[in-house]
């Protein structure tokens, strides 16, 4: 990446300058890291290997030192995470199979490096928000975002603001019944065959059929088998909180072939029980496509200036 010759970029609005701001997507596979000015027109971006906590924030602060002037910075972040704002380990990295980030503590590294406001939440809340901000949800209040890729997590807006308690959701850990064609373990160490992880996420796909979810032929019953779990999770969404969207995410998703299969099988499961919109708009995919997480950052970020 080239680097740029200076080092603070200005906006005027009403008299008043305006700096940047940044965008931390902290993948466990890689990282994606953005300035964008007040109106989210990216002014720089770059992407590298996540590496160990230490030498990963290493590359995103020298990315962030070329800039003076960022007012905040939305990160959204692999988990689980700390998101409980008066915990001992707020803003850590809590256990996690990935070498070098349990423990780790993320945002105050960050603010060590230059203390301005930081959102701090997980990567399928930063997309979720993207989604809601200007994507499939832009038009309501209420709405679940669920990525299916290496992992299941959901992002949830009610009432127009994200959900999040004691932590942040585990939607992807739901407990689910198993379809009656299907003898596959499951895949979740934690759960096995039991939650919709462990039985719908694209590494429990490859071993059940010993193919990627890309080289699974549109007429296989692993579509049928996969419609039937993401329309069960879809279903107990919505009897639990009314969403006006469900939207599905993530690589599993970009296969045409599902989501006629999750409506038809939504609709078998849900049996007439509550009434939905129609369905065609119900269970939809992802609008801002793979840009969503690095806006949905930016978006955040600009709530904390706004606010």
């Amino acid at each position: 990446m080239a680097h740029r010759s200076f080092k603070t970029i200005v906006y005027r609005q009403r008299g008043k300058i305006m700096g940047l701001l940044g965008a931390i997507e902290a993948g466990g596979t890689k990282f994606v890291v953005a300035v964008a000015d007040e109106n989210y027109n990216v002014i720089e971006r770059s992407a590298f290997p996540t590496l160990d906590g230490e030498k990963t924030l290493d590359q995103v602060i020298a990315f962030f030192d070329q800039f003076d002037n960022i007012d905040a910075i939305g990160i959204a972040a692999f988990g689980p995470i700390d998101i409980v704002t008066n915990s001992k380990t707020y803003g850590y990295v809590l256990d996690t199979p990935k070498r070098g980030w349990s423990g780790f503590d993320f945002l105050g590294r960050m603010k060590t490096w230059r203390d301005i406001p930081y959102f701090w939440t997980t990567d399928v809340n930063g997309a979720g928000w993207a989604e809601f901000e200007t994507g499939a949800a832009k038009d309501v209040n209420n709405m679940v975002y669920l990525t299916v890729g290496t992992g299941v997590g959901a992002g949830i807006v009610s009432g127009g603001h994200l959900v999040s308690g004691y932590g942040h959701p585990e939607a992807g850990h739901i407990f689910l019944q198993k379809h009656p064609e299907d003898t596959y373990e499951g895949h979740c160490p934690f759960h096995g065959d039991n939650c919709l992880e462990g039985l719908a996420a694209g590494p429990a796909i490859e071993a059940r059929w010993q193919m990627s979810a890309k080289e699974i032929p549109d007429d296989h019953i692993a579509w049928k088998i996969e419609a039937y779990y993401l329309a069960q999770a879809a279903l107990d969404y919505t009897m639990i909180l009314r969403p006006e969207k469900i939207i599905f995410g993530g690589g599993v998703p970009h296969r045409d072939i599902l989501f006629p299969l999750i409506r038809e099988s939504f609709a078998e499961q849900m049996s007439d029980y509550v009434d939905v919109p129609n369905l065609d708009d119900y269970i939809v995919p992802v609008a801002n496509g793979d840009n969503a997480g690095i806006l949905g950052c930016f978006y955040l970020a600009k709530t904390l200036l706004t606010a």
